[in-house]
């Protein structure tokens, strides 16, 4: 299934792999990141190939039954093994979400590779930097989390829970990815070998903007409320794409109090039941408080010295 074509008044972007590019709001409120690359350009290409190169190596080792191959996001048939924390249908508490013992090790073994220890730590870098107020309720919520339960998060450095590796040629038809935080950002690194003029940019639709997204670029996006896909690529290209997220649902056990809905309504308090009602009245203002104002962005920059020190590159 090809995406269908958009809109006529759409505008285009170029995605320059160097610069860091904010998308903003007409307040002003940075919405979604164009992420660029790290200083050191020739260095990264190294990492961005060589994390390309790792998934193509271990393809045909994965292991998934042909109806798991034809997903929702997926123009065409591909691959996609998620690992990380998650929680969700017939789980009755957060935990590790399953796979085969096949699958398991491909991701265990891109988990601890170097190359994408190194995209992690960027976007980690860049989250922090663009999306502070987000960044920290991320924080807040792994925290949380750590605390109830001894949950095995996927990298230390990151705030995010999970992730998902789609190998092979994964272009994405339009789609929203609900059932992550609304204002929350899902970061996607494409690899790959794929000409970026002719193919594989990424489309914004509720933004009217398409966006070219060369092999080794990042974007971040609130995946959740706006509706993206990628235009197809050639036939003989590859175009791999690593995402980074958190479940909603996961934001949802920790203010229940580590309990589910069903749960907290059982055994909540007056007061309690008050205070989440009270909250959700105000949720959607709360979520527009998580996006940065871009004037405020030259105070963060003065400041970002320590976390460019908490997330090196690995060595």
């Amino acid at each position: 299934m090809v995406s269908p074509p958009p809109p006529p008044s759409a505008a285009g972007a170029h995605h320059r792999t160097r610069l860091t590019i904010p998308i903003v709001d007409s307040t002003r409120r940075i919405i979604a990141l164009l992420g660029g690359e790290p200083r050191d350009k020739e260095r990264w290409k190294l990492v961005v190939d060589g994390a390309a190169k790792e998934m193509e190596q271990r393809e045909e080792r994965i292991r998934l039954s042909a109806r798991e191959y034809q997903h929702r996001r997926a123009q065409e048939e591909y691959a996609a093994l998620t690992r990380g924390p998650s929680f969700g249908t017939g789980q009755t508490e957060p935990g590790e979400l399953h796979t085969n013992v096949a699958n398991t090790a491909v991701t265990e073994e891109l988990m601890h590779h170097k190359f994408f220890l190194d995209i992690v730590g960027f976007t980690m870098l860049l989250m922090s930097i663009y999306a502070p107020r987000l960044f920290a309720r991320y924080q807040k919520c792994k925290d949380d989390l750590l605390a109830w339960k001894q949950l095995r998060w996927n990298f230390d450095c990151s705030v995010l829970a999970a992730c998902t590796w789609n190998f092979g040629r994964a272009v994405t038809r339009p789609h929203r990815d609900f059932g992550n935080l609304a204002p929350g950002w899902c970061p996607v690194t494409a690899l790959g070998d794929y000409n970026p003029d002719l193919g594989g940019h990424i489309i914004l639709w509720e933004l009217r903007l398409i966006i070219r997204f060369p092999p080794g670029s990042t974007i971040f996006i609130p995946s959740a409320i706006i509706t993206h896909s990628n235009t197809p690529i050639q036939p003989h290209e590859k175009r791999h794409s690593f995402t980074q997220f958190t479940s909603g649902s996961l934001f949802r056990w920790v203010a229940n109090g580590n309990r589910t809905n069903d749960d907290f309504l059982a055994t909540a308090s007056p007061e309690e039941k008050a205070q989440r009602d009270q909250a959700a009245g105000t949720r959607w203002e709360d979520g527009l408080s998580f996006f940065f104002d871009l004037g405020q962005i030259g105070i963060t920059l003065q400041n970002s010295v320590d976390t460019v020190d908490k997330y090196p590159m690995s060595s």
